[in-house]
Order: C-alpha cells, then sequence, then structure tokens
C-alpha cells in the first residue's frame, strides 16, 4: 500500500510504532522494520552511548539499507549530541516527542534526515511544518502516555487540513480499519504504541502484559498524579495511592526519581536543572510539576523493565481495552494490512459496502492499493 509517508520513508507498509520509553528498544525496533513498517527507538533514557549501541544492534538485525528512526526530546540539553549521532549513524528518520527547533531541523534535514515531530495541536503541526518538518505524527486524546483531551477524530482532520506535509494519525490504532479510517480522513499512515507494546517481540515482562490484555476500556485513566501533567495509563493501587498522596509526599517521590534518573541518563545535576529550565519555560509549569517529571521515566521502568506492577506506572492508550492477543510483529502487521485491503475492497465491491441483500461485499486481498486517488478533505 503505497502514500506518501511510505515514499517520504521507504517502508512497505503505512504503519509506525512510536518510540516508547523502556519499551522501543533495539529487539522491538528491528522486528518492526524486518515487518516493513517503520520502528522508533526510544532514546531519551539512554545514554548517548548507549544509543549508539542501540542504532548498531538494530541495523545489525536488519537488512541492509532497511529503514528506522530514532525519538529524541527537543528540550534535552544534550539533543545537538543526539541530533550529530543520528546524522553520523546514518539513520533515516528523527522523531520527536516535543516540537524540535528551526535549527534542529535544518541541520538533519541537511544531512537528509527525514524530520517527524510528534504533536498535539493544529497550531503546532502549522509551526513545524513552516520549519521545515518532512511529516507529523499527530496524537489524539485516545493516545497513552501524556495525552490533550482533543479526540483523535476531530484533530486528525484539523491537522491535515492545515498543513501540505504527509500526517500520520495517532492515538486509538490497533488494526486495519482504524488504518483505513485514518486514510479516508486524509492521514499518510497510522502510528500504534500500545499495539506494538502488546507483540511477543516486545520486550516488557509477561506480567505487565498480562495487566495489559485485562484491563477493559474502562480501566485505563488520565491522571496527573505522577508529574502533573494529563498521563493516560491503566489503573492500578498505585495509581490510586498517588492520588491520594500529599504535595509534600510526591515531591519527596520525585526528587528520589530525578537521582536515579540522573544515574541512567548520564546526565549531571547542572544539566538536569538545565533542562528543567526548558521544561518549564516550553510548557509553563511550576517548579513542583518540572521536580515532578522525574517520576515518569522511574515509574515506567519499574514496570516496563522490571516488571513491578506494584511499584510502576503503565502508560496505555485507551485501546488496550480492546487487545486480547499478543502477536509477533510480522503477524500483526500483516494482519493490519490484510483488514485495510479487505476493508477497501468492500468499499470498491460494485454494491458499495454492502451486498444487494444487505451482506458484505466482497472480501480479501487482491494486490497493493494506491490511495493517491482518494479525494481530498473538505
Amino acid at each position: 500500500m503505497e502514500t506518501a509517508f511510505t515514499r517520504l520513508v521507504g517502508v512497505e507498509h503505512p504503519v509506525v510504532q512510536t518510540g516508547m520509553g523502556w519499551v522501543a528498544g533495539p529487539r522491538l525496533v528491528s522486528a518492526v522494520a524486518r515487518a516493513g513498517a517503520l520502528g522508533i527507538l526510544a532514546s531519551a533514557t539512554m545514554t548517548t552511548d548507549q544509543l549508539r549501541a542501540a542504532v548498531h544492534e538494530v541495523r545489525s538485525r536488519v537488512p541492509e539499507g532497511t529503514p528506522f528512526g530514532v525519538n529524541l526530546r527537543a528540550d534535552a540539553g544534550d539533543a545537538p549530541e543526539r541530533v550529530r549521532l543520528i546524522i553520523d549513524e546514518g539513520v533515516r528518520v528523527a522523531s520527536f516527542a516535543l516540537a524540535p527547533s528551526r535549527e534542529l531541523i535544518g541541520r538533519l534535514k541537511d544531512a537528509g534526515v527525514v524530520v517527524i515531530p510528534s504533536i498535539g495541536a493544529r497550531r503546532h503541526a502549522e509551526k513545524v511544518a513552516a520549519w521545515g518538518a518532512d511529516a507529523v505524527i499527530v496524537q489524539g486524546g485516545e493516545g497513552g502516555g501524556h495525552t490533550g483531551e482533543v479526540a483523535t477524530t476531530v484533530l486528525l482532520p484539523q491537522v491535515v487540513d492545515a498543513v501540505d506535509i504527509p500526517v500520520v494519525a495517532a492515538g486509538g490504532f490497533s488494526d486495519g480499519r482504524g488504518l483505513v479510517a485514518a486514510l479516508a480522513y486524509g492521514a499518510a499512515g497510522i502510528a500504534m504504541g500500545t499495539r506494538f507494546l502488546l507483540t511477543s517481540d516486545s520486550t516488557v515482562p509477561d506480567a505487565v502484559k498480562t495487566e495489559y490484555l485485562k484491563a477493559t476500556v474502562r480501566d485505563v485513566t488520565v491522571t496527573t498524579a505522577v508529574d502533573g501533567l494529563p498521563h493516560r495509563m491503566l489503573r492500578t493501587e498505585l495509581v490510586d495511592s498517588l492520588e491520594r498522596a500529599g504535595r509534600a509526599r510526591a515531591l519527596g517521590r520525585a526528587v528520589r526519581h530525578a537521582a536515579g534518573l540522573r544515574k541512567l541518563s548520564g546526565l549531571g545535576w547542572a544539566q538536569m536543572v538545565r533542562d528543567g529550565l526548558a521544561m518549564k519555560h516550553g510548557k509553563d509549569l511550576s517548579w513542583s510539576q518540572v521536580l515532578l517529571a522525574a517520576n515518569t521515566p522511574m515509574l515506567l521502568k519499574a514496570s516496563m523493565v522490571e516488571g513491578r506492577t506494584d511499584l510502576g506506572v503503565m502508560a496505555s492508550g485507551q485501546v488496550a481495552g480492546v487487545i486480547d492477543d499478543l502477536p509477533s510483529c510480522a503477524e500483526l502487521v500483516s494482519r493490519v494490512m490484510a483488514e485495510a485491503h479487505c476493508v477497501l475492497d468492500r468499499l470498491h465491491a460494485p454494491h458499495g459496502p454492502t451486498g444487494p441483500h444487505g451482506q458484505l461485499g466482497p472480501t480479501g486481498p487482491h494486490g497493493p492499493h494506491s490511495l493517491d486517488a482518494l479525494p481530498p478533505p473538505g
């Protein structure tokens, strides 16, 4: 299935695995890349040396020339160093959790790297497009982790209408029907996080995966108790206790987590303070919220790496409530594409989506589809 996104990045399928901290490591990313989709390494919880090693490991696991990406924190003090690493290592795609600066975009584009920021508002998409971003991932409120309030079905068409670069839809996607729906809105592909987390190629401990598979849609909540910002995750006893905790207790925990994060990231206290200042300015946060930000990576590590569902949080999209299996990445991507082709076949059937007696029209994939012929939205 060819779209503007697949042509831009060089992948076979218009599907992206998002850069999830502690989850999107070399094993998952290489499995996604071998399946013909775009895998993205999450680098925020890695030192630069660990990131370089992860890039080399992915490259060793995939056929030569297979595209993959690296996700960066644009507000990190060492972002320029990580950009240099991406350029030096010949990584195809740089994705950003926050809007990168015009200067970072320029450096990457001059080196031939495809720049794809993640955004949560139309104005952010317009800004990075004006600065030269090659595409954007737009996440609606259904998405896991830090999220907004606007649903994907409302936010996506706004962004598609606002920019003339490929738009990848995120938040609420897990199957081929969702891919076709996103394409109908004008997107050039979909990005999935929770769905790829729940695969056999994911390194997330089995006990944690079990908690996700048990969850219903109503078990996925949004809380500000972790770091002061809206964060979508599974509701657990720990989340309940964080919401009940007093301010002093929450800040004390954040100080301990900040010390742990400093050791893991390799950053000194001075650099962490500078990053905090940048974060505070960029998001208009209180100092309490800046300090609480250290909670997120450490609480995620407790669950996603150590398997401690009692001590860690589990970021999750709402779509976790409808996922009930653990396919390999190859099986998942193949299934998504087969479902998408079946839906498109039904829509192209002589009697439309249904046959003359209310039955579904012909099904079954019959070769690649090009979506360029679809009418523009609006």
